[in-house]
């Protein structure tokens, strides 16, 4: 069985014998996979929003509807909400 613990770089020969697997890593455990030649990453693969905005395009809800910043709910709140109330000239 092919497990990612990671964002791991694949080969397309890897990607094509393990898609299955990979797809699974991708869309059941969040997973996001590189795809790509010497080790360089060319393409990405991760799971697709649930949900879309319509009034937006495909990066933004990607980034908005995805766990791309999930990252950030660790880090420290820098800005109050009244500092970002505050009206900058």
């Amino acid at each position: 069985m092919y497990i990612m613990y990671s964002m791991k770089t694949l080969s397309t020969t890897e990607l094509r014998e393990n898609i299955s697997h990979v797809l699974d890593a991708v869309t059941h455990r969040n997973q996001i996979v590189g795809i790509g030649r010497r080790s360089k990453v060319e393409a990405v693969i991760f799971k697709w929003p649930a949900y879309e905005n319509n009034a937006f395009d495909d990066v933004t809800n990607m980034n908005a509807n995805s766990s791309s910043f999930d990252f950030l709910a660790e880090e420290p709140d820098l800005y109050t909400i009244d500092d970002l109330r505050k009206r900058y000239v």
